[in-house]
């Protein structure tokens, strides 16, 4: 069984999700953590629970999706998976908007010490569609859903019905794609052709704003309606 734990983080409301399963393995989904005071929060959250982490899921690399990213990952010596792709978001789109919005840039993949052969290493992990993720007996499948950033991706926990879509799918709207590496009809087909194909108890849980599920979405987004299907190549 699936177990749940969601916070907003920054000023720009990004939601963090903490899974975990029956015996307390974890798996931090886009830790936007922008202060001292946020990454306490989620890291006093996880030691209360007495959860053990084992991942960093990144459906994208914007930076209100990854300020905490590189505390977390040496802090608990864990790999972030990301779409290799968004080291266009981190070196490009942050670069960008960072200075539009007068914020810092988040730290980057973290180079850690490993416990194991005392060397240093890269923390990412670069998956691609279909890539399963283990954590305990929870099972992750890698969806790649590019078009608000290069690199998107969303997190299907199948057997819970659980997906964590980033800024792909919200609930009643759809992520932007006017940012450097965004593309509308990239953005469409993916929503149309990977996630409105899931099944409709699917829930769904987003980077900004409420919950919802596939079936809500399909049927009353009013950005998903037919007039907005992407052109045909």
């Amino acid at each position: 069984m699936i177990h749940i734990e969601h916070f907003t983080f920054n000023s720009f409301q990004t939601n963090c999700y903490v899974l975990w399963d029956e015996d307390g393995k974890c798996a931090i989904a886009d830790p936007g953590c922008a202060s001292e005071a946020e990454i306490k929060e989620l890291a006093g959250f996880i030691e209360e629970k007495g959860l053990e982490p084992e991942c960093i899921l990144l459906t994208h690399c914007h930076f209100d999706h990854i300020y905490g990213m590189a505390v977390l990952a040496k802090a608990y010596e864990i790999p972030v998976h990301a779409d290799m792709k968004e080291m266009y978001s981190m070196q490009v789109t942050n670069d960008t908007l960072c200075k539009q919005f007068g914020f810092p840039m988040p730290e980057e993949f973290p180079i850690i010490k490993t416990s194991s052969d005392f060397r240093y290493a890269s923390r990412a992990e670069w998956v691609a569609e279909g890539d399963l993720l283990h954590v305990g007996s929870l099972c992750f499948e890698v969806i790649q859903t590019p078009g608000h950033s290069k690199g998107g991706l969303c997190f299907l926990e199948r057997n819970e019905k659980i997906l964590l879509s980033g800024d792909t799918l919200f609930a009643g709207a759809i992520g932007r794609t006017d940012h450097p590496g965004g593309d509308y009809d990239v953005l469409m087909r993916s929503i149309f052709e990977k996630l409105l194909m899931l099944d409709g108890d699917t829930r769904v849980l987003p980077g900004h704003g409420p919950s919802s599920d596939i079936a809500t979405e399909r049927m009353t987004n009013p950005f998903l309606m037919p007039f907005n299907e992407p052109y045909e190549d």
